[in-house]
């Protein structure tokens, strides 16, 4: 009998394994980017760093507060369970149908561009300029082929069990931040010009805003400030996400109720600790502000790097010209991390859902190796369409509100849970509770109304694809019957 346990339990995830998760899902290629337009929004070091810090608060408060429902429900599916508990069936499936529609299989899609992308910068065969077949309404290039070839691999590596999906996240997130702690090492310790964190300093709380139209700056105060900050936590947030895919696969880990809380808070932790740290490295090395056409990385500064290619830029003013291999290098390595922990986790949501009926009866099927591989399979057909289509960068934009919707509803629903279910088994409670879930609701729904005014075009498309699944919900409810 116990040889048989230890066989099990070889193949489950452990804290070590279930906190790699954590930490592989959350870097993909998010830091190295959108601080750039960060600095665009605020224009300040001070609020550059307050947007980050605030993102990086509310993402732990969240780890924390999941905790708890993650240790009551430690099942596959994670916060689709959590959501279907505390509310009703319908509640879970809209975050399912979400889910799959823009939130797992566009960041994987994003994700696996994003690799092609740096990918061709050491093998330039690779680039979208290179079409490989024009169909007129749809015209196909290199990088969204090579970008589909690794969400393949990836999904028939994870079809081939648990063990081989962890073995390979575990490598991939030692690698990745053995190399980001070298990079911010030898970006603290090998300063190019240490008169440019002076400069950054002296603008410390200066908020301006880049006015594209006029090509000029704009200073800000007051709400408008307040409305900055909020509209420039689209990118940071994004960047901080995916540290909750780890409760997906919570019917996978040894001794749940201990091990999912643990590694949620040791996950983000650990992340929100590497931003803070990659923030003050591009502080200390490039300018915050910078010239639309300066002709080097200096001139430019963070807020009109290359691509917005803040890594790159730092590594040149470090290392010179061959940084930007180098960075490329990084960056493959960690999306492919990336995308391996969203490829294993997303397919259980899935197949939770299936097991409801609320999905493709087959996805709810384990294969000979005790894995969801018509779960995965879907979502590979699907995140790879998305790639042939361009459409996921636009369908990321909607991914934060929907995502701070589905948070809110889910760290609101330990409240719900308290009062539904008094006596139930809680082996750890949120800490801080009511006040920090409280914090997070208040806050991430500030956020969110601050979306809704000043960026529309990010926020009602998303909740169109929420709503959509109303009428989904009941065709599928109802063909069951």
């Amino acid at each position: 009998m116990k040889t048989n346990e230890t066989k099990n339990d070889s193949k489950k995830l452990n804290l070590f394994d279930s906190t790699a998760l954590v930490i592989g899902s959350m870097i993909g290629s998010g830091i190295f980017i959108v601080s750039s337009d960060i600095a665009r929004q605020v224009g300040a070091l001070g609020w550059l760093m307050v947007v980050w810090i605030i993102t990086g608060i509310l993402t732990l408060i969240a780890a924390l507060s999941y905790g708890e429902l993650a240790a009551m429900m430690p099942k596959a599916g994670g916060q689709y369970v959590y959501l279907r508990e505390a509310y009703n069936p319908l509640t879970g499936f809209l975050y399912g149908w979400t889910l799959f529609m823009v939130i797992q299989t566009g960041t994987i899609a994003a994700v696996a561009m994003a690799f092609a992308k740096f990918l061709g910068v050491i093998i330039p065969v690779f680039s979208e300029k290179i079409i490989l077949l024009d169909l007129h309404f749809i015209k196909i290039n290199s990088a969204e082929i090579i970008a589909i070839v690794s969400i393949v691999l990836l999904t028939w590596l994870n079809t081939n069990g648990l063990k081989w999906g962890k073995r390979f996240q575990n490598s991939f997130t030692v690698v990745k931040i053995i190399i980001i702690v070298a990079f911010i090492g030898i970006g603290l310790l090998f300063i190019n010009d240490k008169g440019i964190f002076e400069i950054n300093k002296s603008i410390m709380w200066d908020a301006v805003k880049w006015d594209t139209a006029s090509k000029s700056y704009i200073p800000i105060t007051g709400f408008a400030l307040i409305a900055a900050i909020g509209v420039a936590m689209v990118g940071s947030i994004f960047t901080s996400d995916a540290w909750n895919n780890v409760t997906f696969t919570g019917g996978e880990i040894k001794n749940p109720k201990k091990t999912l809380p643990l590694s949620l808070f040791l996950g983000t932790l650990i992340v929100t600790i590497i931003y803070l740290l990659m923030n003050y490295v591009y502080l200390q090395n490039l300018p915050l502000r910078g010239i639309t056409n300066g002709t080097t990385v200096i001139e430019r500064g963070m807020q009109f790097a290359t691509n917005e290619r803040l890594g790159t830029a730092t590594m040149t003013t470090i290392l010179g010209d061959y940084s930007a291999k180098m960075m490329a290098i990084l960056i493959i390595i960690s999306t492919i991390g990336c995308n391996n922990g969203l490829i294993l986790s997303g397919a259980r949501v899935y197949y939770a859902m299936a097991k409801d009926g609320l999905f493709f009866n087959k996805v709810g099927i384990l294969n000979k190796k005790n894995v969801p591989a018509n779960g995965l399979i879907v979502q590979c057909i699907w995140a790879s369409l998305l790639c042939l289509s361009g459409t996921y960068g636009q369908l990321l934009d909607y991914v934060v509100f929907a995502v701070l919707i589905f948070y809110v509803l889910t760290i609101l629903g330990i409240i719900i849970l308290r009062i539904k279910k008094p006596h139930a088994e809680r082996p750890y409670k949120a800490i801080g509770y009511p006040i920090l879930p409280a914090i997070y609701i208040i806050t991430a729904t500030f956020i969110m109304g601050i979306l809704l005014i000043y960026k529309p075009d990010y926020t009602w498309p998303g909740l169109i694809i929420v709503i959509i699944g109303i009428p989904i919900y009941y065709i599928r409810k109802n063909t069951i019957k």
